[in-house]
């Protein structure tokens, strides 16, 4: 009998064993195992602080930056200098033989003894130089009879005044009246920067911004000044070197003798002046474009990592702060300080004996390279140091771009005025 007891106690036992499938997991669970509450919070769950690993895969799922801002292209603004350079210098070699053209035939209508040459060089700017004076003359006159009516004193302060301008006018090279007109647009567009109302028009129109994706802002921008001491250093700079630099250019011209005359280099200089301005305005915009903005972009996303990783609360607070620090923005561009650079740099080279003089303290003179050197130097340390004061990209595009020229843009002038005179020939025309 006892073990006929034995045998059920042990049956019973064993029961789980031979039908598993009809008990189930819940009931089948040992006594000793712990049983989950259907109902527990979750915050027992996040007790837990997350590992390393946690942290780091849940701060990759941010959204980076640069998926939501593309990277500007610089492709329109290449074209717009290679088309605007082009089309500078074909009107300079159009408008240069035209004057020649002039010139030339008004002297031998004027000329009392016939000869078998053309007028040289020399000659028609000689009679431009004779012809500015007798307008200049003239001018003079017209305001004898406008002044008549003007008390003694008052009239000759007035005469003194206008004759002393006249004169130190007709003195000046051509190419430093050229220059002086250049400052003339530059003013008027200043003092319309003075305007409130039209601001914003201003700053659309006359500021060239890389990401802003418009290409002739490169142009506009170089006669652009808004602050008077900007505008003053720059007008000084380019009625100085920009008139050196035309000297330069009529020179090399005087070297083709009698092939290519010239009545005058302004044309020659104008061109040079915008290309040279697009160009260095084009550097600038491709340095926004391939250094700063994706630095620009780096910095954003990183600040944006770390703010939104829960591991930057086991960061030091002052290491968060400067993590996550606003990085500094790209700014608009505005000024001749490119084409300038470009001026100084072809009378560095073309006259290297020349001395320059210092504008600040210790106003003392030194070697024009030396000087030229300076301002590469410290334009190189405050893209390396990041100053953000002056557009140090602009200023080396356009050394660079005076350093290339001195080497060949006097041959590249020459190509294009003699393109110009092949075409409009009598025997291309026929």
């Amino acid at each position: 009998m006892s073990s006929t007891i034995n045998i059920l106690k042990t049956s019973r036992y064993l029961r789980p064993c031979i039908h598993p499938s009809s008990r189930s997991f819940v009931h089948s669970l040992p006594r000793n195992f712990p049983r989950i509450g259907r109902f527990t919070s979750e915050k027992s769950f996040q007790s837990t602080p997350p590992t390393f690993r946690d942290q780091v895969a849940r701060s990759t799922e941010v959204e980076s930056f640069s998926s939501r801002f593309p990277r500007p292209t610089i492709r329109n603004q290449v074209l717009f200098f290679v088309g605007g350079s082009l089309l500078a210098y074909s009107i300079a070699a159009s408008q240069t033989e035209v004057d020649t053209e002039y010139w030339s035939k008004h002297l031998a209508s004027v000329s009392h003894r016939w000869t078998p040459r053309s007028p040289t060089t020399e000659e028609m700017r000689k009679a431009q130089y004779l012809e500015l004076g007798k307008y200049l003359q003239t001018q003079v006159n017209q305001l004898k009879d406008t002044l008549a009516e003007w008390p003694l004193a008052l009239r000759n302060l007035a005469l003194s005044v206008y004759v002393q301008a006249a004169q130190s006018y007709l003195d000046a090279p051509e190419g430093r009246r050229l220059c002086w007109l250049i400052c003339g647009v530059n003013t008027a567009i200043y003092l319309v920067w003075k305007i409130p109302r039209l601001a914003p028009f201003m700053t659309r129109t006359f500021t060239h911004h890389p990401l802003s994706g418009r290409s002739y802002t490169l142009l506009t921008s170089m006669f652009s000044h808004k602050s008077f001491i900007h505008l003053l250093a720059n007008s000084m700079a380019l009625a100085s070197f920009g008139s050196a630099a035309t000297h330069y250019f009529t020179l090399e011209q005087l070297k083709h003798g009698e092939r290519q005359q010239e009545a005058t280099a302004k044309w020659h200089f104008l061109a040079f002046f915008i290309s040279a301005g697009l160009f260095s305005g084009l550097v600038s915009h491709t340095a926004a474009c391939k250094v700063l903005f994706p630095r620009l972009v780096n910095q954003f996303t990183a600040s944006a990592v770390i703010k939104n990783s829960p591991a930057a609360t086991a960061i030091s607070s002052t290491a968060v702060k400067t993590a996550t620090a606003a990085p500094r923005e790209i700014l608009p561009s505005l000024g001749a300080s490119g084409a300038i650079y470009a001026a100084v740099t072809v009378s560095a080279l073309a006259f290297p004996d020349a001395q320059v003089s210092l504008i600040f303290p210790p106003f003392v003179s030194i070697p024009i390279q030396a000087g030229v050197g300076g301002l590469v130097i410290l334009d190189m340390i405050g893209i390396i140091r990041g100053w953000r004061m002056f557009d140090h990209y602009a200023h080396l595009g356009g050394a660079a771009f005076g350093a290339v020229y001195y080497m060949y843009g006097p041959q590249w002038w020459t190509f294009m005025r003699g393109e110009y005179q092949q075409l409009h020939s009598p025997t291309s025309t026929s």
